[in-house]
């Protein structure tokens, strides 16, 4: 199964041109798999280079997650969805989603990343008592 880069997935989600946003196409749909540092790279260029917002970013990488094999895929797709929620950058929103989903423990002194690390950001809190 071949690896996909960042720009082949660029291509892919974007949809920007004729010719190689279709051969990613094919390519993906074909089989392909692809890791989080890479996702972390098309996060960056999404945001910096396209403004593309978290939101839409999130939506878009969840919907791109069930086409693409990719190892831990509920803590990836956990910082999807804490990305487009939060104010984390990506590769801590993926720290988060490691240790609320596959319970590895993340040691760190940032204190954003501290707090999603402690209480799980995406839970939704206890019901209250009547």
């Amino acid at each position: 199964m071949p690896l996909v880069d960042a720009n082949v997935i660029l291509r892919y989600l974007l949809n920007d041109h004729p010719v190689m946003s279709q051969e990613a196409r094919e390519i993906i749909l074909s089989g392909a798999e692809t890791t989080p540092e890479i996702l972390a790279e098309v996060v960056y260029v999404l945001r910096g280079v396209y403004k593309v917002d978290r939101p839409s970013i999130a939506a878009a990488l969840e919907s791109f997650l069930q086409e693409i094999t990719i190892a831990q895929k509920p803590a990836i797709r956990y910082a999807c969805r804490l990305f487009g929620t939060r104010s984390l950058d990506f590769v801590d929103c993926l720290l988060a989603g490691y240790h609320h989903m596959d319970g590895i423990e993340v040691i760190t002194f940032d204190e954003k990343l501290g707090k999603a690390l402690l209480n799980d950001p995406l839970s939704p809190p206890p019901a209250e008592e009547p």
